[in-house]
């Protein structure tokens, strides 16, 4: 497995090349993995360059020690002018959009808190599987600022009044409740972490590259659009997906109850 260090020791990323997996790993546990300027810019930098890796199919976002990410590094937020706050935000939209444009899928594995920003992250990517040490929440109200860019993420995942609940009270919610309410695919035992993701991530990889490609950004273009809107856009999509060479393998396998044999084109 290759690995790759960038900003010290903020943010490492590694290749296991036989399961296709890429990882994306926060590394300053003794701050509770805060998303800095630095690290948002990194993280961004790092989703990129493993999707660029035809060695990866699925990329896993998880982080060292007891806390998955705490937020923002508020330090680098007091005393700041309007253009600093913005650009400070500019650079979190971009890392959260990020996720959701590349065209592998991410996978979050949260092993424990994940706060504000951390829990927008979470929220973010397209899979999460949580430990049972793992909480969510929202507390910027309590510090007197609002979650209001978590609160993009968190709501489409939870809905309005679970996401408002979080928002308005700043109180965290267990990993059961997140499964419950939506913004957590299934919960594991801490100890099961690691094997649960990468069996997830194996479930995907059996799959056309390219089919997994054109689902997850026809998910994210359709998501939003009125239905009969929605509908006009995938129908386009599914025949222009139905006469690539692996949907055209893919059927002929099917039918003749083979293994399909994919060439990403």
């Amino acid at each position: 497995m290759s690995k790759t260090q960038v900003d010290g020791n903020s943010v490492v990323t590694s290749v296991d090349e036989a399961a296709g997996l890429g990882f994306l790993t926060l590394d300053r546990p003794a701050r509770r993995n805060p998303l800095s300027v630095v690290t948002m810019s990194d993280v961004t930098t790092a989703l990129l360059e493993l999707s660029a890796d035809e060695r990866v199919r699925v990329v896993i976002v998880r982080a060292e020690g007891p806390v998955f990410s705490a937020g923002h590094d508020l330090a680098e937020m007091i005393g700041r002018t309007l253009d600093e706050e913005r650009a400070i935000f500019d650079g979190c939209t971009e890392m959260m959009e990020t996720v959701q444009a590349i065209p592998q899928p991410v996978i979050a594995a949260v092993q424990g808190p994940a706060i504000a920003a951390g829990c927008q992250l979470a929220a973010s990517c397209d899979l999460v599987v949580a430990a049972s040490t793992a909480v969510f929440g929202t507390p910027g109200v309590k510090i007197g600022l609002f979650c209001s860019t978590p609160m993009v993420a968190l709501s489409r995942a939870v809905g309005r009044k679970r996401a408002m609940q979080m928002l308005l009270t700043g109180q965290t919610i267990d990993a059961d409740t997140a499964a419950e309410w939506g913004l957590v695919n299934f919960v594991v035992d801490a100890a099961d972490l690691g094997r649960e993701v990468r069996d997830l991530a194996a479930k995907i990889t059996t799959a056309s590259p390219l089919t997994v490609r054109i689902g997850k950004q026809a998910f994210y273009r359709q998501i939003d659009l009125p239905q009969a809107q929605a509908y006009e856009a995938m129908a386009e999509t599914m025949a222009t997906n139905a006469v690539t060479c692996d949907a055209q393998e893919g059927m002929a396998a099917f039918v003749e109850k083979r293994a399909p044999e994919w060439q990403n084109k």
